[in-house]
């Protein structure tokens, strides 16, 4: 049987991964992740055993990664230029213009939408533990897939139409 800390490990490259997608950012991701394993050690005595820590973990991730974005609010988003986008060296020129298209549609999808599309498309976790990370009923993580998937392939497709919203 693993120790926790072998099954915490285990969980490191989604987490990694997930913190890329979240973050769009490669140091801020870092920082998303060192964060989420130290919230984690500090509160190991609120998991349960027997439940699913890597949907614990990915919890953590989404509370912390949702509470930065609404203290970025206040403070502005700094973009960084130099970031740059890492393809595997088999890949063919193309892949990354591919790479290039996707994160920019992800990156224009609501916040909502990308996260389940992340967690289920890319984490590969069921709409009952994207519910359970996320904190929301299974039905809104169905209807939120589902639009965000057809807004995406509007997104990659080039057939995107103008999202307008409300000004107060």
């Amino acid at each position: 049987m693993s120790t926790l800390e072998d099954q915490i490990e285990a969980c490191l490259p989604r987490l990694r991964r997930y913190a890329r997608a979240l973050a769009g950012e490669r140091h801020r991701a870092e920082d998303l992740v060192q964060d989420t394993l130290e919230r984690a050690w500090s509160r190991l005595h609120l998991w349960r055993a027997g439940t699913d820590l890597r949907a614990w973990l990915f919890t953590i991730m989404h509370n912390l990664f949702v509470n930065e974005v609404r203290g970025a609010r206040s403070q502005g988003i700094s973009v960084p230029i130099d970031e740059t986008i890492d393809v595997p060296s088999h890949a063919q020129p193309e892949d990354g213009l591919q790479m290039r298209d996707l994160t920019a549609a992800l990156a224009r999808l609501s916040p909502e939408q990308r996260e389940v599309l992340l967690l289920v498309g890319l984490e590969d976790m069921s709409y009952e533990d994207t519910a359970r990370v996320l904190g929301i009923p299974i039905g809104t993580v169905m209807s939120r897939l589902s639009r965000g998937r057809e807004r995406l392939r509007e997104l990659m497709s080039g057939e995107a139409k103008p999202v307008l919203r409300r000004v107060k």
